[in-house]
Order: C-alpha cells, then sequence, then structure tokens
C-alpha cells in the first residue's frame, strides 16, 4: 500500500515541525502512528512506506514528459520543511503526492509537472464563450497542487471564523470566501510554515490542471454526468442527459478524479485564480501571469448552482476581488520548486 508522510505544524500556534531522519532498505509496516520526541512538532507515517538507503541507492528511471535531463529537486528556501522533506514522497497511478497537515486537517498536493498545452476552447466547441481564444501556453516549471478545494476542516486549522453557509460536514469545501479572504487565509499559512510559498494558481496553472493532458470540453471527456460532476441537473451540456440538482455542495474528492488525481476540478465550487481578469493574446506564451492591474479576478470550474457548460476546463468567469459568492471557494498550489526527478529515485 502506497501512502504518504504528512509533515505536522504542531499546535494552532505554527511551532514547525522537524524532519523525520534516517532512511531504511525495505518497507517499515509501522502498524498505526510513530511520533519523533521533542517539542516542535511531530512527523506521522499512516501504513507503510518504502524508503532507500541514502546516499548511493540505485537510480531508478521514470519517464519524464516532456523529456528533459534530470535534475535534483529543491525547496527555496528550505526551513521549517527541511531538504529531506523532498524524499517523503509518495507515487501512486496518479503520480506523485505529499501531505501537509495542520492540527487535525490535513491537505494532499499532487505534483504538476511542467509542460505545453493549448489553453482556450477551439471555434467548434460546443457551448464556448467568446473569451476563450485558443493559444498557446508553456509553463516552464512544475508545481504541487492540492488535490481538493480547500476544506472548512483545512480552514478552521488556520482561521478562527468559518464563513461557509454549507457547515454540515468538515470536508465540505469552504465557500463564501472573496479572492481577498483566500490571500488572507494563504498569507496565515505561509506564516506559519515559513518557505512553503502556498498562493493561488494562475488561470493558466489552474486550465492546465484541470484539463490533464485532455483536449476535450471536460477532463472526462465531450460529455459529463452528475455522477461525475455537481452541476445544476436539470441544465446538462449539450445533448447530455438531465439528472440530479443536488442544490448544494458535495464533501471534497466524494465525485472522481481526473487524470491527475485533482478532484472537482469541474463543479462544486468555483475555484479562484491568482489572475486579474483580462482578454487572452493570441500570440504564445509562457508562464502567463494576467494583465498587471484590472477590475476583476479569475473564477474557474463552475459550481452546483450553474449549468454544465460553465464547468468546462476552458470556461472562465470573473468578479470583483472583495465580493464572496455563495458557490465561490478555492485551492491552493504551492510554488519555488522545481521538478523532482531525484525525488522520484528516493520513494523506494
Amino acid at each position: 500500500m502506497m501512502t504518504s508522510l504528512v509533515f505536522d505544524s504542531g499546535t494552532r500556534t505554527g511551532l514547525p515541525g522537524r524532519a523525520f531522519g534516517g532512511y531504511t532498505e525495505k518497507p517499515l509496516s509501522l502498524g498505526g502512528i510513530r511520533r519523533r520526541s521533542g517539542s516542535r512538532g511531530k512527523h506521522l507515517i499512516e501504513d507503510s512506506v518504502r524508503r532507500v538507503t541514502r546516499p548511493g541507492s540505485p537510480d531508478r528511471q521514470f519517464p519524464v514528459t516532456p523529456p528533459r535531463k534530470p535534475i535534483m529537486s529543491e525547496i527555496i528556501p528550505a526551513r521549517p520543511i527541511p531538504l529531506p522533506w523532498v524524499s517523503n514522497v509518495v507515487e501512486d497511478r496518479f503520480g506523485l503526492s505529499v501531505v501537509l497537515r495542520v492540527g487535525n486537517a490535513q491537505q494532499r498536493f499532487r505534483w504538476i509537472a511542467p509542460g505545453h498545452f493549448l489553453m482556450g476552447a477551439p471555434a467548434d466547441e460546443a457551448e464556448r464563450g467568446c473569451s476563450e481564444l485558443p493559444h498557446e501556453v508553456t509553463l516552464s516549471s512544475g508545481y504541487w497542487l492540492a488535490d481538493t478545494a480547500c476544506t472548512q476542516a483545512f480552514w478552521l486549522a488556520v482561521w478562527p471564523v468559518n464563513p461557509s453557509h454549507f457547515q454540515d460536514h468538515p470536508q465540505n469545501p469552504a465557500e463564501n470566501v472573496s479572492w481577498h479572504d483566500a490571500q488572507g487565509f494563504i498569507a496565515e499559512l505561509n506564516r506559519r510554515f515559513p518557505g512553503l510559498y502556498a498562493r493561488l494558481p494562475s488561470e493558466a496553472e489552474w486550465e492546465y490542471a484541470c484539463r490533464a493532458a485532455t483536449t476535450t470540453p471536460f477532463s472526462f471527456g465531450n460529455q459529463i454526468t452528475v455522477e461525475q460532476v455537481n452541476f445544476h441537473g436539470n441544465y446538462p451540456y449539450i445533448g447530455g442527459d438531465k439528472g440530479l440538482y443536488r442544490q448544494r455542495t458535495v464533501t471534497v474528492a466524494s465525485l472522481p478524479a481526473n487524470p491527475w488525481g485533482l478532484y472537482e476540478m469541474h463543479g462544486n465550487v468555483w475555484e479562484w485564480c491568482a489572475d486579474w481578469y483580462g482578454e487572452y493574446p493570441e500570440e504564445p506564451q509562457i508562464d502567463p501571469r494576467g494583465p498587471i492591474i484590472g477590475k476583476m479576478r479569475v473564477l474557474r470550474g463552475g459550481t452546483w448552482s450553474d449549468p454544465a457548460r460553465y464547468a468546462r476546463s476552458a470556461n472562465r468567469s470573473r468578479i470583483e476581488p472583495a465580493y464572496r459568492p455563495l458557490s465561490s471557494g478555492f485551492r491552493i498550489a504551492l510554488g519555488q520548486i522545481r521538478d523532482p526527478v531525484g525525488m522520484r529515485k528516493r520513494i523506494r
């Protein structure tokens, strides 16, 4: 069984954890939780983790897309998640992941490798918006992206007041959140974890991850159902069948993941991006970050109360950053981390 190493902040005051040192050549069946001594935090290993000797462990070759010369990964700066943290990575059928834990709440992050894609929608895509001009985008650096929208449990582990309307389950997404609210939350998370570089994803990073190497209107294909996506079931995508209208959010990770292991990228809640809203350029872009200034911030993904067309990978929405729509949430990205080829060689 593949599991994740969890980094724990220690307390609600954000005391940093300490690195779990040492490696072994075979799986460690811990049968529960192993705790490091000391008052500055703890590491948890759940189930069993396969680790390798250091240094000089045999190289293992993994495919890298696009092809590039392998480099060792690093976090800049490395504290309070020290350099050994980059070894504490799990690879499953979706790729690499790590888990950040704050108090009793946790968030899994998936590694999104750098790459190239066509952003926007082709002219013949049904129900395409006029602002979705297709253009080539290259993302030169990889990044970690939360596999779900921020949950209310994770929000409350960092921020004392829950703004959400649907508060009946801690794993519901945090919603009724403005862009400024999301940035305030992230700033507090970064204060507790210096060097974490938590942030909102750019619009290009968001669409790249949502598409997960697909070119269809949805990462699931040309059509979606309410069993895959939480949208207004009375308004399916063109040619689709009507389905259940839930009239609310669902718990995160309760619907199928996209091919890169990201949940509810389509529907459930709108997700804030870092960018100001602006018209797309026609020429190819490298690491686009949107306009320098603007009036409205970008929202992506659609929501539980909208027709299915708004859940398309290319669909764009925008609103003033101080506004708190009932259906708005966010997903955290982590930056300043280079391509983790070296991490792959140290998983097993």
